[in-house]
């Protein structure tokens, strides 16, 4: 079978809203892909403001705000579609929204951008809600992308997806487990943000800066990280209680930056070592797939290696299609799962009574 499908992404980076155009072809179970387009449209201030501010709002005006902002990803994927003449190509629109709300403790997550509304603008069958389910069966509800590393990235042992929040997947023979390791992105662009930079490119400016070893034992001590997988972190975590850690030091950005990247590198070697001793394999060395906005960051990546050097674990980049679209690529084959009535979310990675076929339909194409 042959599926051709839109995916989109909105990570809590908040740099812009991903859109790739997926071919899938699916045989007995195994299933090719080839990523036929891609683009991230970037927010305009007045965007991040809005969805920055977005859990602030009362009960109306966030739904007013869930409407708008899907009308205004349907109006993305029609510029997308006409850049790139897509015209009556694309059969499916999986769309993962932005997340504001995430409590799973109380069977509750919430994302932007009102499914029927893209499928109004756009005229094309969309699937969205893509966590709910799994929420409803008392998951964490994150993350999602497993499934997708599964079947069409599974050679890795490992994957990171550098984002607005660091997420990890173990590919173990017997059980595929993942979760949220740490906040990422999220912190190092507000960071740099304070010097007047969208993002730390390359991680020049951490690069230069020193290193607080208080400071980072304060930040390993957080006692997300002393939680038993599966776990999740909302966006909060790193906005409301890293983030401020770091300012209340009264160190210069660059050394916070320099701390923080550290954090990322200790907390992911400390993963990763945690993981093999639960779940030991035969083999000593292994692959590690980073993806997302953080594998550009070329002092990130150093500092990772230095940290997984002695577990034996290398680093993997790929080409930038799949670093920087991995997660809207994987969201549009969540979609088609979801079209086609199968799993699309694994209880192993999220701690769910049950796998699950998430996600709302909306029909956009006419009768």
């Amino acid at each position: 079978m042959i599926y051709r499908a839109i995916g989109l992404m909105s990570g809590s980076s908040l740099d812009g809203l991903d859109i790739a155009f997926i071919e899938f072809h699916e045989s007995k179970g195994v299933w090719e892909y080839e990523i036929k387009a891609a683009d991230c449209y970037p927010y305009g201030e007045e965007w991040v403001q809005k969805l920055r501010g977005a859990i602030q709002l009362n009960a109306l005006d966030y739904q007013l705000l869930h409407t708008e902002y899907g009308h205004y990803i349907g109006e993305q994927v029609n510029a997308f579609i006409e850049r790139h003449n897509l015209q009556y190509q694309v059969q499916l629109i999986a769309s993962h929204g932005h997340t504001t709300f995430h409590a799973p403790a109380k069977k509750m997550t919430g994302q932007l951008g009102d499914g029927a509304a893209i499928a109004a603008v756009t005229g094309i069958n969309v699937v969205s809600d893509l966590r709910a389910m799994d929420i409803a069966l008392g998951g964490q509800g994150a993350p999602i992308v497993p499934i997708g590393e599964k079947l069409l990235l599974g050679n890795y042992t490992f994957f990171l997806n550098l984002g607005g929040i660091a997420n990890i997947s173990y590919n173990h023979p017997d059980q595929y487990l993942a979760f949220d390791v740490c906040p990422a992105n999220r912190v190092l662009n507000m960071l740099a943000h304070d010097e007047g930079k969208t993002y730390d490119d390359g991680g020049q400016l951490a690069a230069s800066g020193n290193l607080h070893p208080n400071l980072l034992k304060l930040l390993n001590e957080l006692d997300y990280y002393r939680l038993p997988y599966p776990k999740s972190l909302a966006n909060d975590f790193g906005t409301d209680v890293v983030y401020p850690l770091l300012k209340s030091s009264g160190i210069p950005t660059a050394d916070a930056l320099r701390t923080m990247v550290e954090h990322i590198a200790e907390q992911t070697a400390a993963t990763i070592q945690t993981l093999l001793s639960n779940h030991k394999l035969e083999t000593t060395s292994y692959q590690l797939l980073a993806t997302g906005g953080g594998a550009h960051n070329t002092f990130l990546l150093e500092r990772l290696q230095t940290a997984l050097q002695p577990l034996g674990v290398e680093i993997v980049t790929t080409d930038k299609n799949l670093i920087d679209f991995k997660e809207a690529l994987i969201m549009a084959l969540i979609g088609v799962l979801r079209w086609r009535e199968e799993n699309n979310v694994l209880a192993s990675v999220t701690g769910a009574s049950r796998s699950s076929i998430g996600g709302a339909v909306w029909i956009g194409q006419e009768a």
